[in-house]
């Protein structure tokens, strides 16, 4: 029995070391990674799948897990298997948990340690290592919270090289433009998101101060001032991003597409939504802005400031705190920037689209641009464009969604997978 116990304990140690590789990936539920042999012919066999369990039959044994590339594979389990929960953000397996199969479920991400057979997509499993979905989603959260609190997002303004500054703005409720200065020191970690693709946070690539450049969507995690003019960085993530918008034509549920006309050149337009694409609806009339972008702020229980109108709807999002989402007291959701107040609306499926509805999306430039595939799309925004293209300095853009500049406006606006 000794014997045993102490071989199991090698085994997991010898698990840990490949799993610093992949438990930072796992921890955020995000992202594939291609379980590919190094190329050498002599190389051994892959050594597991790390994916979401799409179905499990405790009966025969079996695990339907899906890699994040989309390829289903069987994983076979025995009585032999072993099974340990590990926290997310845990950095080995000294301290995973022994669990049997009945406490792995739908929707957890696993590691299933064993030869892959590439050809018929199967695993026979000797250890499955699991992190549950609830636990992922804690932990994903309070990320998320934690860039929202100490965090900026929005399009480069300026790029000063002899400074080594980055000029960061976003626009308001208001309508007013927020600009904040960002410092780049050696201290900072720089991440790209590589072009045409669902951006990941985990899959950001290490970039440097000099690949960045105006029109960029950006966001950095760090030290704001007391006046939010400055921030002190300790990390920035920005990619290439486009925003567009227009009017929906064609669903096709069956290939999670829709057709829309752009809203600025009228131009037909393919929209592909990938499992990862996050959709979201703003409510009718677009009420849960009024207060904001009036500039009063609601009082609890929903009953109008004084001074607002009448037809002004009191929403809040789902999960509000005092004030608007971001919580902090009255008035607080009226300096929030567009890109984050609408990134907490709840989501939809593409089954809840219509045709007639106007979108707004995010997406990275690819190398085709009459289609691009969906990051972040929010539906029944027209009210909002019809608000924002009223407050335009031109004011000759009143009640014309079209007049509206969305990469200023909405820059900032492809988070939704992943952290930040």
């Amino acid at each position: 029995m000794h014997n045993f116990r102490s071989s199991e304990r090698n085994f997991v140690r010898k698990l840990s070391i490949f799993m610093l590789t992949v438990v930072s990936v796992l921890s955020l539920g995000l992202n594939a990674i291609g379980q590919t042999p190094t190329g050498s012919p002599t190389a051994p066999a892959i050594v597991g799948v790390i994916g979401e369990v799409k179905n499990l039959d405790a009966a025969s044994n079996q695990i339907i897990v899906r890699a994040d590339s989309g390829v289903l594979y069987t994983v076979n389990l025995s009585e032999r298997t072993k099974y340990k929960r590990s926290a997310p953000g845990a950095k080995s397996l000294e301290n995973a948990t022994a669990i049997t199969l009945a406490d792995v479920g739908s929707g957890d991400r696993v590691w299933a340690y064993g030869r892959v057979s590439e050809q018929q997509k199967t695993v026979p499993a000797q250890m499955l290592v699991v992190m549950s979905k609830a636990d992922l989603a804690k932990k994903q959260e309070q990320e998320r919270a934690e860039w929202r609190r100490r965090g900026v997002s929005g399009i480069v303004a300026s790029v000063n090289p002899s400074t080594q500054e980055i000029t960061v703005s976003s626009r308001s409720l208001m309508g007013a433009a927020q600009a904040v200065i960002i410092p780049v020191t050696d201290k900072v970690m720089m991440r790209r998101y590589p072009p045409d693709t669902i951006p990941k946070y985990s899959d950001a690539r290490p970039s440097k101060f000099a690949e960045v450049k105006v029109g960029d969507q950006l966001r950095a995690l760090g030290e704001k001032t007391a006046d939010g003019t400055h921030l002190t960085a300790e990390e920035v993530v920005f990619g290439t991003f486009k925003i567009a918008g227009g009017v929906v034509t064609a669903i096709d549920a069956a290939t999670n597409q829709i057709k829309i006309t752009e809203l600025q050149t009228k131009k037909p337009l393919t929209i592909i939504l990938k499992p990862e694409s996050v959709l979201r609806r703003l409510p009718a009339g677009g009420g849960m802005f009024a207060g904001g972008m009036g500039g009063g702020p609601g009082t609890a229980g929903g009953a109008p400031a004084q001074g607002q109108g009448q037809g002004q709807a009191q929403q809040r999002p789902q999960g509000a705190g005092p004030g608007g989402p971001q919580g902090g007291g009255p008035g607080r959701g009226a300096g929030m920037n567009m890109a984050d107040m609408l990134e907490r609306l709840p989501t939809i499926s593409i089954n809840e689209l219509k045709v007639g509805d106007t979108i707004i999306m995010s997406s990275l430039q690819g190398s085709d641009p009459t289609q691009l595939t969906a990051i972040s799309l929010v539906a029944g925004i027209e009210p909002l464009l019809t608000m924002m293209a009223a407050r335009q300095p031109t004011g000759g853009q009143a009640g014309r969604p079209q007049g509206v500049d969305l990469n200023g406006s909405f820059g900032g606006m492809f988070g939704g997978v992943g952290v930040p």
